[in-house]
């Protein structure tokens, strides 16, 4: 039995030194019982899902570590899911944690953008608003408490599931209309929002490109377009993927892949190129002492940006 766990160690650093990146990932594979191949980069969670037929801007397997989560926590002994994802110290802490900051910037986005009282209540009154790759609908319930007319779709059916029940609970969000499907789907159906939101999604599809496009056509003219993203720097390698995932463990090992980031500057390019013209972006920054999240000028890990449509999409 030693002698094996060498000799796996052995395979391991090799991998490693042959590519730091995969190698990374096979290095997880024991953790999820994966079996281990020879020299050669190790896709995660390749496993079949309860998903929809995607369209070809969902990277399935880089989604998986969610609903991987998900089942692992479905157990006699674990709480049912709903209360999983809104349970402020259970897995999901980091994005509770970070919600305040990220709806603080979007309030003074939209409501500078929309000529809203940001003092007021509900000063969304009125806005239709999509959060795309909503989860378990940690935002879209914000967004509906400020008035907001909301959507959240998802390509994984648990999530919605679980944000469904969640939002019953409350009259104000009750409202909230949730959806298994993606944006190019809504695209193909012609809808029309005044806000698309996607938070954290854009690091996750295949081709950023056709996923910018795809909000770019649910973004109505004159609309307001706001994403969320980690910048591709080696802190951020070092802060969202070896700190996050494997030694504060606040995400699933896998979630994350560097070479998926984008940088600030390829985004506002790639967004140009969809008539949304960046017009504010703020970076996302975690403070260790405290344990909180404000808006700062340090783009170089998470960041969020807002655009406005000019016209259709050509």
């Amino acid at each position: 039995m030693a002698a094996t766990r060498s000799l796996q160690r052995c395979r391991h650093l090799l991998c490693a030194l042959a590519s730091p990146f995969s190698g990374l990932r096979i290095l997880l594979s024991d953790s999820f019982q994966m079996p281990l191949l020879p020299i050669q980069p190790l896709r995660l969670f390749r496993r079949p899902l309860q998903y929809l037929p995607l369209s070809r801007t969902v990277e399935m397997e880089i989604m998986a570590p969610f609903a991987l989560l998900l089942t692992r926590l479905k157990s006699p002994n674990s709480p049912p899911f709903a209360e999983t994802w809104w349970d402020f110290e259970g897995p999901f802490k980091p994005l509770h944690q970070m919600n305040p900051t990220r709806i603080s910037f979007i309030r003074s986005a939209l409501c500078r953008h929309f000529r809203k009282d940001p003092f007021c209540a509900r000063p969304f009154e009125g806005l239709k608003v999509i959060d795309v790759g909503c989860g378990g609908g940690i935002l879209s319930e914000p967004l509906a408490r400020m008035g907001a007319s909301v959507t959240g779709i998802d390509a994984v059916e648990k999530n919605i599931n679980i944000a469904r029940i969640h939002a019953e609970s409350d009259p104000l969000t009750s409202s909230i209309e949730y959806r298994c499907t993606t944006a190019e789907q809504l695209v193909k159906e012609n809808k029309k929002f005044d806000a698309v939101i996607a938070l954290e999604v854009i690091e996750h599809v295949a081709d950023p490109s056709e996923f910018c496009k795809s909000l770019a056509a649910l973004t109505a003219p004159n609309g307001a377009t706001v994403i969320s993203s980690i910048s591709r720097t080696m802190r951020a390698f070092a802060t969202a993927i070896v700190a996050a995932e494997y030694l504060l463990r606040w995400l699933p090992k896998g979630t994350h892949d560097w070479s998926s980031f984008l940088t600030p500057e390829e985004l506002v390019l790639i967004l140009q190129r969809t008539s949304i013209s960046v017009k504010e972006m703020a970076g996302i920054s975690y403070n260790p002492v405290t344990g909180e999240w404000s808006l700062s000028d340090d783009i170089g890990v998470n960041f969020i940006a807002y655009g406005a449509k000019e016209g259709d999409v050509q």
